[in-house]
């Protein structure tokens, strides 16, 4: 078993941090400064279309070139790096483990056992597992939950030859939903055990649902709507010619109690049809947000969903915590990982705008800070 998830909540060795985007690449270091951190580089550069596709490394020697060209910008001399695949690409199990086993039989167990888990053949997956808490089955029989992370071996093969032939050595490579979790760690600690909250990361092209309950992943879904598609609507709309930059986006304001109506209707917003139009998409998105949610609570006896945390480049919309607070009728807040970190960092360097966004990198850069 090669080990590509190793140490999922632990700190590692001197390095950074680097976020594969389908539009951006972003990178952060950051140094321990007692009990926080202390931001030493932050930089993102732009990603072309063709270069990443569906979230996975479609042109590895562009992206080669990529990394190379924003290193060298930045002059970071690391050759260690912590990156992440697609949360999409991820296979994310708790599975019930005999108590009484020692490490070996433990990796042989998991070893034998993971493909009964997988959607895919276990000799086309990298495989790691993570012990976390002891539990009595129904049988009085005393277990061990143990967390199972895979991926396909063509994913991170392509992560590998990509980064070796930027001059990098991957450190860590993990799923991007356990680098997003790492930065909200103190909030989901507030939370009794009984109560799941639901992390939804609005990306550039789909969002990834992650419900967690004590911080590990119960449930994840992956819904094809992101900001191009929001963009999309909204230049259609307003008879704009397609374009992939979703800048414009950052600076508009979504009704939060918007009232649709048929046929050639207003949607809210005046009868704006760029504002009618982006309230349609997210509407679609709340919908599939409720059906995920409705599907876990009745698979699961005794939680329930307290909140909704909204992360991504999405998430930096105006008023779309409100939005989907009147829609889902639970508590729905935008992370902010450089608050949550207490980052000191001027406006000017990370705009409030972008912080939604950064939750991956910087979750990635934690990783990597002794």
């Amino acid at each position: 078993m090669v080990n590509f998830f190793k140490r999922l909540l632990s700190k590692s060795s001197n390095g950074l941090g680097l976020e594969i985007a389908p539009e951006r690449l972003n990178l952060v270091q950051l140094k321990p400064q007692g009990p926080t951190y202390e931001l030493e580089t932050y930089a993102t550069v732009e990603v072309p279309e063709g270069v990443v596709e569906e979230g996975l490394i479609a042109d590895p020697p562009e992206m080669a070139l990529l990394i190379q060209d924003l290193l060298a910008e930045n002059n970071i001399k690391s050759k260690r790096v912590a990156t992440a695949v697609p949360a999409r690409e991820g296979v994310i199990r708790i599975i019930p483990v005999p108590k009484e086993l020692n490490e070996a039989e433990m990796r042989e167990y998991m070893n034998q056992e993971a493909g009964l888990y997988l959607p895919f053949p276990r000799e086309e997956a990298d495989v790691d597992y993570q012990k976390l808490g002891e539990f009595m089955d129904e049988d009085g029989i005393e277990k061990v939950q143990v967390l199972l992370v895979a991926t396909r071996k063509e994913v991170t093969d392509t992560y590998i030859s990509t980064f070796q032939e930027a001059g990098l050595g991957i450190d860590i490579l993990e799923i991007s939903s356990f680098a997003l979790l790492r930065t909200i760690r103190e909030q989901l600690l507030q939370l009794p055990p009984e109560e799941a909250i639901v992390l939804t990361d609005i990306q550039f092209d789909s969002t990834e649902i992650a419900i967690v309950v004590d911080g590990i992943p119960q449930f994840s879904r992956t819904i094809p709507i992101g900001t191009l598609q929001v963009q999309s609507a909204l230049a259609q709309a307003m008879n704009l010619p397609p374009s992939r930059n979703t800048d414009m986006l950052q600076g508009m304001t979504i009704p939060a109690n918007p009232t649709e109506s048929t046929g050639s209707g207003t949607m809210g917003g005046g009868g704006n049809p760029g504002t009618e139009a982006i309230v349609k998409v997210f509407s679609e998105l709340g919908d599939e947000l409720r059906r995920s949610i409705d599907f876990y609570v009745n698979q699961s006896e005794g939680l329930e969903v307290s909140q909704v945390m909204l992360a991504g480049p999405g998430a930096a919309i105006g008023g779309l915590d409100e939005f989907f607070n009147q829609r889902l009728s639970l508590l729905c807040t935008v992370v902010d990982p450089v608050e949550n970190l207490s980052l000191e960092v001027e406006e000017e360097r990370i705009p409030l705008v972008e912080r939604p966004g950064l939750g991956v990198v910087l979750g990635l850069a934690m990783r990597e800070a002794k």
